[in-house]
Formats: C-alpha cells, sequence, structure tokens
C-alpha cells in the first residue's frame, strides 16, 4: 500500500533565515513561515483571523537559495514532508517537535517586498526551484538565443493559429 506524506505552504516569512553547516558541511536554513485563514465567528458574525506558525528545513541547495533570497516578511510557497521529532529542554521535560523538510519551493511577489532574486523581473511572477534527482534527469540546456528559432508573429486577433477542425 502506498502512502503519502505532502505539506503545501503558502505564507509569508517570519524571520530572517538562520543558516548553519552540518558536520559534513551540508548547508541547512531554518524558517518560520505564518498562514492565515479566516472565518466569521458565528455568535458575534465578526471575521476571525487565526494564525499558524510552520517551522520549515531546506537542506542543501534550497538553504543556500533560501539564505540568499529570503528575508522577513516575503512570501513564499513550500511543498515539503512532515518530519515529528522530540527533545528534552533545559527544563529536563521532553517535547515534541513538528517540522517541515521542503523539497521545492517558489518564491512570490516583487522585487521591492525581497521575494525576488535580483535578476528576476516583479510584477509577482515568481522564482521556483526544485532540486533535481540527478543530472541524467534534467532537461538539456537551452541553446544560444540566436540559435532559437523564431516564432511566428501572432495576429492581433489570436486566432490565426486555430484549424478549421474543432472537435466538438
Amino acid at each position: 500500500m502506498a502512502s503519502v506524506n505532502k505539506v503545501i505552504l503558502l505564507g509569508n516569512c517570519g524571520r530572517d533565515p538562520e543558516i548553519r553547516y552540518l558536520p559534513s558541511g551540508q548547508p541547512v536554513a531554518n524558517i518560520s513561515i505564518a498562514t492565515t485563514s479566516k472565518r466569521k465567528d458565528k455568535t458575534s458574525g465578526e471575521l476571525v483571523e487565526q494564525t499558524e506558525w510552520h517551522r520549515v528545513q531546506f537542506f542543501d541547495r534550497l538553504a543556500e537559495i533560501v539564505g540568499e533570497y529570503v528575508k522577513k516578511g516575503t512570501q513564499i510557497y513550500v511543498e515539503g514532508r512532515l518530519r515529528y521529532g522530540k527533545y528534552t529542554g533545559q527544563d529536563g521535560v521532553e517535547r515534541n517537535t513538528t517540522d517541515i523538510v521542503a523539497t521545492e519551493m517558489q518564491l512570490l511577489g516583487s522585487r521591492q517586498g525581497g521575494g525576488q532574486p535580483a535578476g528576476e523581473d516583479g510584477g509577482g511572477s515568481g522564482s521556483s526551484y526544485r532540486p533535481a534527482a540527478s543530472a541524467a534527469s534534467r532537461p538539456p540546456a537551452p541553446s544560444a538565443p540566436a540559435a532559437r528559432p523564431q516564432a511566428p508573429a501572432k495576429s492581433k486577433t489570436g486566432f490565426d493559429d486555430l484549424d478549421d477542425d474543432i472537435p466538438f
């Protein structure tokens, strides 16, 4: 039987990333993401907001990207998996933790909001990163811009490329 452990978050970074390195040299970035849901209170009829805080960990190249481009307030989309842990606090009490280990992320918002790398354009188009499994699974690198074939110019109506055979 298959199983799934997947989390999707879209929220704002609550603090600047904390970057550290494992003894192996592997970078790890930790951030907190706030997500807010709104609902109408049944008794008073007023709008009630509830904010949840999520601890998210990034490893390897994702950690480097987060450390360079994510700042407090950055809107970010994250996909990952839940990881549960336990630790004993300084007071001797055992505590449980729930972390999200990110596997994909996308920076949202404009450059003014700090959510874009400097070379990207703004306007909310975002910048995404999904780590590749191996070099063999990556698509080939694009060729030089001059070698790309030019697409035919679109007409003002945008209907010139439709065939006469419409399948309905």
